[in-house]
């Protein structure tokens, strides 16, 4: 058959990785599509750069543009990342009928209804299982496998850079610098890893997951984010002795009446019976909790070139097949148009070390505020002697709301002289 022609937007860790599978294993691509695959050019930023893969320098050019307006190109594969001009070409490729499959979760988080307007205008499929755990199957379970389901909750392990520092952290009693160093070193951190340890990444990944969970479009701008650099070893060791492990975690919940759903992004303890405090260094998790199927955990490398290129490629066999048949995949699903809900009306527990004053009647005063602003408190525990002691108190479950203004509450206190850690608990309600 007549060979389905491929642009690939990119050349980098991914982008090699993709040339190097479509090379590798054309012949068992070919057959499980029904017919060949044809590289028909690669853009890249510079022609004389060395990369990890021989490719053609007949098909490397710096022209973008004009590779994705290619009568004969029939797909495109974007994997630059970054907001432009990625959604540009994106576009242009969508809007003159070309079928897309992108990594670019920045960009499906910050703006994805404008892909998903012009995949629709231009009859085109939109693909992007890479933008959220690498080689994890975990968007088209969602999308399709869980079409028929109603999907409650989404929570998991979504950045495996953080994960390694927090693993590390737990493992060796490592600071978050020294930590973030050996991340560095060995390639889990970016020179500047602010869009890993400030939760960006993250937050954009559990955008798209709440869009798929929920069937309604959600932004990088409504989810509450915060990141991991405020970690001490300190919070880690005190996790450790109550039995319980710091993670970051990426959090999409219904409401309890249905109407509304949260995304959040945010360190928390979570017991080290959970499946989720199993996984270490740079792996990734989810657990995604359906009324009829129940619980669901995905698991395994969610970042790197191979690993993401492995899922680009499940998504080219995927559209390429749509476009022999002269069908398309799924559409972007809004209906449900739920509303996301701010953080403050989001219902959790709060892991809370107060240092204070050691002498009567502090506990009493202490426990006098939780209950003026309805927080319960489910344990209480109090170390050291002397003119200085330390409160450690885990609350039950009350909004977000509620607990911060206990937290504001208790560092007006004078007998409080530092609110010295305040975790959220998750994972064993």
């Amino acid at each position: 058959m007549k060979p389905l022609k491929v642009a690939l937007l990119g050349c980098g860790v991914v982008g090699s990785q993709v040339i190097r599978l479509m090379h590798e294993q054309s012949a068992d691509l070919a057959a499980r599509i029904g017919a060949p695959l044809e590289l028909a050019g690669v853009a890249v930023r510079r022609l004389g750069r060395k990369r990890d893969v021989e490719v053609d320098p007949a098909l490397l050019t710096t022209d973008a543009e004009a590779l994705v307006a290619r009568d004969d190109v029939d797909i495109v594969i974007e994997v630059i990342g970054g907001i432009e001009p990625a959604r540009s070409l994106i576009v242009s490729a969508l809007s003159g009928g070309k079928s897309v499959v992108t990594a670019n979760k920045a960009l499906l988080a910050e703006d994805g209804a404008t892909l998903h307007e012009a995949a629709r205008a231009g009859n085109g499929d939109l693909y992007f299982e890479a933008s959220v755990a690498g080689a994890i199957p975990l968007l088209r379970p969602l999308r399709e496998s869980l079409a028929g389901d109603h999907v409650n909750r989404v929570l998991g392990i979504v950045n495996g850079t953080t994960n390694y520092i927090l693993d590390k952290m737990d493992t060796t009693g490592a600071s978050f610098t020294d930590a973030l160093e050996e991340a560095q070193t060995l390639g889990y951190a970016e020179a500047d890893p602010t869009a890993d340890v400030e939760g960006f990444d993250a937050a954009a990944k559990a955008a798209i997951l709440a869009g798929l969970a929920f069937h309604s479009r959600v932004t990088a701008a409504e989810v509450h984010r915060e990141g991991i650099t405020e970690i001490t070893a300190t919070d880690v060791a005190s996790a450790k002795e109550m039995g319980y492990v710091i993670k970051l975690l990426a959090i999409c919940a219904r409401s309890d009446d249905g109407r509304s759903f949260g995304v959040r992004v945010h360190p928390a303890m979570i017991p080290r019976t959970h499946p989720l405090a199993g996984v270490r260094e740079a792996y990734n998790a989810v657990f995604v909790e359906a009324e009829s199927a129940g619980q669901l955990m995905f698991y395994g490398k969610g970042a790197g070139g191979a690993p993401t290129a492995s899922a680009v490629l499940g998504d080219l066999v995927a559209v390429a097949r749509n476009r022999l048949a002269g069908a398309r995949g799924p559409e972007e699903s809004t209906y449900a148009d739920l509303r996301a809900h701010p953080m403050g009306e989001t219902v959790t527990r709060c892991h809370v070390a107060l240092d204070v004053a050691d002498k009567p009647g502090v506990l009493a005063r202490v426990a006098e505020l939780f209950a003026k602003h309805d927080v319960s408190i489910q344990t209480v525990r109090q170390e050291g002697h002397g003119d200085d002691a330390q409160l450690v108190i885990v609350t039950h479950r009350a909004t977000d709301a509620a607990l911060t203004a206990t937290m504001e509450g208790l560092r007006e206190l004078d007998i409080v002289r530092a609110v010295a850690s305040v975790m959220r608990v998750e994972g064993d309600e």
